[in-house]
Order: C-alpha cells, then structure tokens, then sequence
C-alpha cells in the first residue's frame, strides 16, 4: 500500500515537523509532499526522505506573502497513485485532491490561526501598508471560504489536544480523536536550579511574550528565552539587563537550559504546548496561563496556572509557586511528562487510525489497500493499554 505524507511547508524545525518525524517512522516507505522545503533547516532524518516541493518551492524565502496561491499548488499535487494520504495541518496542507479510493486523514495542530480565531488580531499585529491591508480582507476571505471547503475532502480528523478539538468543531464543524503529540521525553534530564526562568518560543505576538519580559524587568527576577523571529527587536526594547535573549540554541544547549532553570514559563495560549511537556521531563515546573493546551498539561502539582495574561497575574503566580518550590518533586513531573511520550504517541495514532480506516471502509472509502506500519497494531493496543 502506498502512503503519501502532506506537511503544510518545511522551512524551520520546529513542533509540527517532529510530529511529522513521528508519522514517518510509522510509514517509513511513505513519500512527503510540502509547499515549500529548506533542507538545510530539517533534521537528518527528515532530509534522508523523499520530500517534494511545490512549484512555489523557489520563492520560499517569502513564504508567507504567498499565502494566496497556496491552494493552487496545493491542488497540483498528483497524489491518484497514492492508497492512503496523512495531511500535517497547521497551515494549509489537508486541501489537496486525492482519488476516490484514497483515505485521506488529517492530523491538525490548528486550524489556520491567521484566517480563523487570530484574524484581527493578525491585522492588527501585522498592519504593513494601507494597500496591503485593503487587499489581504477579500483574501483572507477567499481563503477561509476555501479552508472550510477543504475539510470535507478529509476522510477523518485526529486533533492534537482537546482544545484543537473543539477549534476543529467549531470551524469545519467536523468530529476529530486526540492523539497528543509525540515528545522524546528521554532524552531530558533534570539538573540543579539556577535562579532563573525560562521561556522557549517564536518570538510572535500571539506567543504573548511582551508582557511576561516588562514583568521580569520591573520584577528583577532572571529570565532567558529560546528562540527568534519578528518580535525580538519589540522584546528587546521592553527587557532590562536580568532578561536574557539566548537566540536559537542547539538541542543540547536547550536541554541544559531546561535542566537548570528554576521553572518555566508559558505566557500565551498554545495549541498543544510541547515546550512544556519538555520542561516538565526535565523536571520542572510550569507556570502557565490557564488557557488552550495548558490546562491539559500542566496540574495535580506541575506547576501554577493563572487566569489573565498580564505583569500582575504573572507575578502573583510566581509568588505562589515560590511558597512550594521546595516541595515540587522532578520525578513526579517527569513521570506525568511520560504520558506524552514518542511511545504513547505511535500507540495512540496506530490504534486511531486503524479505526478510522475501518469506519471510512465501511463506507466504501478507499477499500484498496492495507496500510503497513512499522508496528502492528496488536503491539499498539497494547502500549495504550499500559
């Protein structure tokens, strides 16, 4: 059986394409189809596979103006050889055309921020020109009209936490199972606690890190954050010499990181929150605003969640958390951060998947074929049964 893998664009590392990683060592004869690829930015692994880009490949370097002609290229993926189609969505990427006697099943991360939950505030974080914004209304128009179209070419729907679930219902007004997403929580140690916190993110607004640095420079509290993008030069402005930029670090430098802060901080509403999973499995603990994944992850003593994202809630919450520091245990929380495991991942998305394969058959969907996975489902069930 042939199985084709349909990421929505590889140009950074980054949650969604470890997810993808995933999925491949699932179907390692799989193909992978992308709008726009940088080997030099994926892993090993993934630059070891038989990936193929779009047309739009060689404008890749402004990616993101080229969301208008994305569902063309898209469109032009000839996938009729294909018995099965695994779509990666975040951005577009379940919106490709597929035969009528192919199962085609979506993992979403989310629904297209920018054009669904985050649109006015995307105009208004992103305002450019007056000509620019004219125009981008009836495109992003357009394109939701198209988005909301393309889910029903999706056979079945997996949501990667609860609350994508309910995104999922709420804007293609379709079912999805949740499958949480695949987090090499091994590999994480737990060392020693500097008087530090940590922040690893995109530095976008909707990760919400603004208000989290000007708390941290009123505060003095030490704070060193992971990661880049637009933001930084706003964050820069905002932070005092105890707020730390660290820039894109190498793996183990990030893992050293979460080894010795003092906990971790998650100021935004995420998806899912693999960040934080991965602190957790170093051993610390998260404070978090009490909204999206969050409140999946973080409980029963893993941390501190409070309720508005601003300096004061922020502040009382680290407070809070200071009054049972010394009884938070790095065991427990890297024994809660297993369930969250690669492990637990491939076990959940086989037996899913075998179950919707089964109910789109019973259909008369895509009766071709037998999926080969690397594992057999008997060995899944019985991982998620453990």
């Amino acid at each position: 059986m042939r199985v084709a893998l349909v990421h929505y664009w590889l140009v950074n590392y980054r949650g969604g394409e470890k997810v993808l990683e995933a999925i491949c060592r699932l179907f390692p004869e799989a193909d992978i189809f992308t709008l726009f690829y940088e080997p030099e930015a994926m892993s090993p692994f993934l630059r070891s596979r038989n990936i193929r880009a779009s047309g739009l490949n060689p404008l890749r370097k402004v990616y993101r103006s080229l969301l208008p002609l994305m569902p063309m290229a898209l469109e032009s993926f000839d996938l009729r050889d294909y018995d099965m189609v695994i779509s990666s969505e975040s951005g577009p990427a379940k919106g490709v055309l597929t035969a009528s006697t192919t199962q085609h099943f979506c993992y979403c991360h989310t629904p297209m921020r920018y054009l669904w939950e985050l649109y006015p505030a995307y105009r208004k974080d992103y305002p450019g020109n007056g000509l620019k914004n004219a125009l981008f209304a009836p495109i992003a128009s357009y394109l939701r009209a198209w988005d909301y179209s393309t889910a029903a070419r999706v056979d079945g729907f997996i949501a990667n936490s609860k609350n994508v679930k309910r995104r999922i219902r709420k804007t293609w007004r379709r079912r999805s199972s949740v499958v949480y997403p695949p987090v090499a929580t091994g590999t994480f140690h737990c060392g020693s606690s500097n008087d530090y916190s940590l922040m690893v993110s995109e530095m976008v607004p909707y990760k919400r890190l603004d208000y989290a640095v000007r708390a941290f420079a009123q505060s003095g509290r030490k704070l060193k954050i992971a990661g880049d993008g637009p933001e930084y030069r706003n964050l820069r402005r905002l932070a005092a010499p105890n707020v730390e930029f660290c820039g894109r670090v190498p793996d183990r430098e990030l893992r050293d990181l979460y080894a010795h802060c003092s906990d971790f901080l998650v100021p935004g509403e995420e998806d899912f929150g693999m960040t934080t999973v991965e602190a957790l499995a170093s051993g610390k603990p998260a404070v978090a605003l009490a909204r999206g994944g969050s409140l999946e992850i973080v409980g029963n003593g893993c941390g501190m969640l409070y309720a508005e994202p601003n300096e004061f809630s922020l502040n009382e919450a680290l407070r809070s958390l200071d009054s049972f520091r010394h009884l938070v245990d790095p065991v427990r929380l890297a024994s809660h951060a297993d369930k969250f495991s690669e492990a637990a991942f491939e076990a959940r998305f086989l037996v899913t998947l075998e179950r919707l394969r089964a109910d789109t058959a019973r259909k008369g969907i895509g009766t071709s074929g037998t999926a080969q996975p690397r594992h057999s489902i008997s060995r899944a069930a019985r991982i998620a049964a453990d």
